[in-house]
């Protein structure tokens, strides 16, 4: 595993690398995310790509304690834990859980707190092409009705404080769209934490 990278000065609600002390960045100032703080340990660029390509795509799911550990490096996170009831991975569709074999948010997750994890109150109820296929443009639309949050366990999020992990973030969409359901969901307070974050191309509008 590499060292691990050395704090940046980051956005506190799109986690993009800022280039001098600020709280927020000026998209999020105009078009502020469906949550309040988002945490992200390093920047998607080498080690850390490939070292999240063989996680995901090389089936090793074995390095998921590790990154988390590199995640729980990154300011805020484990006072974000602290806080939460519950921590949630971002969900795959079974079609693709079936596929890959794991669901690697869900391994973070588990790393990062075993006892809040949960898999079972937000749920990907449509499969779609992989973001990482489609241009920028067009990942908001492909995500448009994919998430929900499971109607027998709706009641366990009202007032609740929750985390959402997801490996990378790259526009936000992915995130942003799960955001949404939580929030109408009732959570009172929402903290995505990624284990790495693109620098270019922030987040795009829908």
């Amino acid at each position: 595993m590499a060292a691990f990278a050395q704090p940046v000065h980051r956005c506190s609600t799109c986690a993009l690398q800022l280039p001098n002390i600020k709280d927020r960045c000026g998209k999020c100032l105009l078009e502020p995310p469906p949550w309040q703080s988002a945490l992200a340990a390093v920047s998607y660029q080498w080690p850390w790509s490939q070292l999240v390509a063989q996680f995901k795509y090389q089936a090793q799911p074995g390095r998921a304690g590790a990154l988390a550990s590199v995640m729980h490096s990154a300011p805020g996170v484990d006072d974000a834990l602290a806080q939460a009831q519950w921590v949630l991975p971002m969900p795959l569709s079974p079609q693709r859980l079936a596929q890959r074999g794991f669901n690697p948010s869900l391994l973070l997750a588990k790393q990062l707190s075993p006892r809040q994890s949960r898999h079972d109150l937000l749920l990907r109820i449509r499969d779609t092409p992989a973001q990482r296929t489609l241009p920028r443009s067009a990942r908001w639309r492909n995500l448009q009705g994919a998430f929900a949050v499971n109607p027998l366990r709706a009641a366990e999020l009202r007032g609740q404080s929750v985390v959402l992990v997801d490996d990378v973030m790259t526009t936000g969409a992915s995130l942003h769209m799960a955001a949404q359901v939580l929030v109408a969901a009732g959570v009172s307070h929402l903290t995505t934490v990624v284990l790495a974050r693109t620098e270019e191309g922030a987040r795009d509008g829908p």
